[in-house]
C-alpha cells in the first residue's frame, strides 16, 4: 500500500510536474496515464523520493492552507532557493513562512532552526521567536536567532 499526494489541476498537471522537478533535486518525471476521457490525464513524478499524481480534469476549485508541502531547510541558501524557485512565475508571499506557486498550491519553507527555537522548552524564548516570525513572510534565520537570544 502507498500514500501519497494527489493534487488536481485545471489543465497544468504536465507543467507543474516540470516545474516542480525542475526545483528539487533528485526528483524524477514519471509516466503520463491516458483515461478513457480525452481530456482527462494524469502524471506522475517523485520529489525528493515523494510520490505525487496530478491529474488534468478541469479543476476550479482552489487550494487552500488545509493542505500543504512542507520544506524543511538546513540553512538560509536553501531557505532562500526554495522561496524564491517556487514564487517565481506568478507565485505569492503568505505570512509565517508560507507561500503559493504559480499554480495556486500551498508551501512552507521552514528552516530547521525555527522549528528547533519554537520547541525550546524556555517558553520566553519560543514566544519571541514565535512573535518575530508573525512579522515575516520568507524566514530569515539570523532575525530569529536575534529574538531567540533576546
Amino acid at each position: 500500500m502507498k500514500i501519497y499526494p494527489h493534487l488536481w489541476f485545471a489543465s497544468q498537471a504536465e507543467e507543474a510536474m516540470e516545474f516542480y522537478t525542475s526545483i528539487f533535486k533528485d526528483s524524477k518525471v514519471g509516466g503520463r496515464i491516458e483515461l478513457p476521457d480525452p481530456e482527462l490525464s494524469v502524471v506522475r513524478f517523485e520529489l525528493t523520493g515523494l510520490p505525487v499524481a496530478a491529474l488534468n480534469a478541469h479543476s476550479r476549485v482552489p487550494y487552500n492552507e488545509a493542505f500543504s508541502f512542507l520544506i524543511e531547510t538546513g540553512d538560509q541558501a536553501e531557505t532562500d532557493y526554495y522561496w524564491n524557485a517556487l514564487t517565481s512565475g506568478g507565485g505569492k508571499e503568505q505570512p509565517c513562512g508560507w507561500l503559493t506557486d504559480k499554480f495556486g498550491v500551498y508551501w512552507q519553507v521552514s528552516p530547521t532552526a525555527l522549528l528547533q527555537m519554537v520547541a525550546d522548552p524556555d517558553k520566553e524564548k519560543a514566544g519571541r521567536v514565535l512573535q518575530a516570525m508573525y512579522k515575516m513572510k520568507k524566514i530569515v534565520i539570523a532575525d530569529l536567532e536575534r529574538a531567540y537570544r533576546g
